[in-house]
């Protein structure tokens, strides 16, 4: 778990690509089910998360998802991507495009001290 408050938390996908998982802390199956103010919460928390990637890793694109097939709750999956990974540009889910061993990407914890640094701002 990278970070908790009393709506959301915050985890690392395990993924050859830097990935951030958000998830509603009570279970709504529909983002259209959260009250309005927790869609602002997750609104704030994912834009906190892709400026940090951007910021930090300075990737290509930035994808950000929300299916919620297999996990009947909201949450979004924020990823970094680069034109070197694997399945670049498809969908992480998609067809892999090339074998990668390591992007030589900076390590996680960087990225993580500046999430939290934008974090701290987000007014609740």
């Amino acid at each position: 778990m990278i970070y908790e408050n009393d709506y959301i938390w915050i985890e690392k996908e395990d993924s050859q690509i830097p990935w951030v998982k958000i998830f509603t802390k009570e279970c709504y199956k529909e983002l259209s089910d959260c009250p309005t103010f927790l869609q602002n919460i997750l609104f704030q928390y994912t834009l906190a998360c892709e400026t940090s990637f951007r910021e930090y890793y300075n990737p290509e694109k930035i994808n950000i998802a929300s299916f919620a097939n297999y996990v009947p709750r909201v949450h979004f999956h924020i990823m970094a991507r680069f034109k070197e990974d694997a399945f670049f540009p498809e969908c992480m889910w998609g067809k892999q495009q090339r074998e990668i061993k390591d992007l030589n990407l900076p390590d996680f914890d960087g990225f993580i001290s500046i999430l939290l640094e934008k974090i701290k701002n987000i007014q609740i």
